[in-house]
């Protein structure tokens, strides 16, 4: 099968692709580098069956060119991680939603299958736990930037639904729960790979907040099994699935765990939001999925435990 990736150097992108290659695809992506970089894809872009192509999905005659040329897109492009969405919220905004209209639309015209990846922001501060497909979201106020990020990850899903409904598109959207592994980079604020990253350089390791907030950590590779058997299953179209892990920890042992597995001699210390991100910035306090759906449909059950996880990032980070 002929296969687009869109943010395919990314984190999720790159282990994606690697993967469909194994299972012997063609494998076309396409990446602007924002967040993405080619050493993810340098063990395996020399692979006869893969091609790469550095540029924008907002370039609608290049990526036409792409998905003329393809059975299925795995569409991961996105502006990603609460940093880089504060310091560019514009260009999020763009990238999120007329990206995505700019996908859907070829993608119709070509008849492709597609996989929209969004986000557990789209959930907002619920405090529904778990979070359910079809629960009530409650958004903060506009002012602050997370939730334009979350409200374009949300126009996405109305995006591809609507394509289901009114041009029969066959469009699966996965909801992505912290999504963590090697390959991913702590520089737009993913919580696991900064904290490792400064526990092996015995740095501070910084937490936002009061540390109490929970989180639940999905490995990269189970993640990448869920998109695929998503893909693969008719009676996922026109579908939302929560993708990601109910094994659940505080900010504050995450930061323990990380130092005792590094064996650093890292201090822990605080940071409020504000300091960290921008004024009135605001985080919800405990995110965990329920993975009924996703299950019943496919029988995805995660497989990778979050000290394993961990273990294969510091080996990683320390090679």
């Amino acid at each position: 099968m002929r296969i687009l990736i869109t943010g395919g150097a990314g984190f999720i992108g790159s282990h994606l692709a690697e993967r469909l290659l194994n299972d012997g695809h063609t494998v076309q992506v396409i990446d602007n580098l924002s967040t993405g970089k080619l050493e993810n894809i340098e063990t395996f872009k020399d692979n006869p069956k893969f091609k790469y192509l550095i540029g924008s999905i907002l370039n609608k005659e290049l990526m036409e060119q792409l998905v003329s040329k393809c059975d299925q897109i795995y569409h991961l492009a996105a502006a990603v991680g609460v940093k880089y969405i504060i310091e560019n919220p514009l260009l999020s905004l763009k990238t999120n939603i007329l990206g995505t209209d700019i996908v859907l639309e070829l993608a119709n015209k070509y008849k492709c299958k597609v996989l929209i990846t969004s986000t557990s922001e789209v959930y907002g501060k619920s405090e529904q736990l778990p979070f359910n497909e079809t629960a009530d979201r409650l958004m903060g106020p506009t002012q602050i930037s997370r939730w334009g990020y979350a409200t374009s990850k949300a126009v996405d899903e109305f995006y591809g639904l609507a394509f289901f409904r009114e041009k029969k598109l066959p469009v699966v959207i996965a909801r992505c729960f912290n999504t963590v592994g090697p390959r991913q980079t702590g520089q737009y604020g993913m919580v696991v790979p900064k904290f490792i990253k400064a526990a092996l350089l015995d740095q501070p390791i910084i937490i936002y907040g009061s540390g109490k907030q929970t989180r639940c950590f999905a490995d990269v590779l189970d993640v990448v099994d869920a998109f695929i058997n998503l893909m693969q299953e008719k009676k996922c179209e026109g579908e939302i699935f929560n993708v990601g892990t109910t094994e659940a920890i505080s900010i504050e042992d995450l930061a323990k765990k990380v130092k005792d597995m590094c064996g650093s001699k890292s201090k822990i210390e605080y940071m409020t939001y504000e300091d960290a991100f921008e004024e009135g910035f605001e985080d919800m306090m405990h995110r965990m999925p329920d993975l009924a759906k996703i299950k019943e449909f496919i029988g995805y059950e995660p497989r990778i435990q979050l000290e394993e996880i961990i273990k294969r990032m510091i080996e990683y980070y320390e090679n």
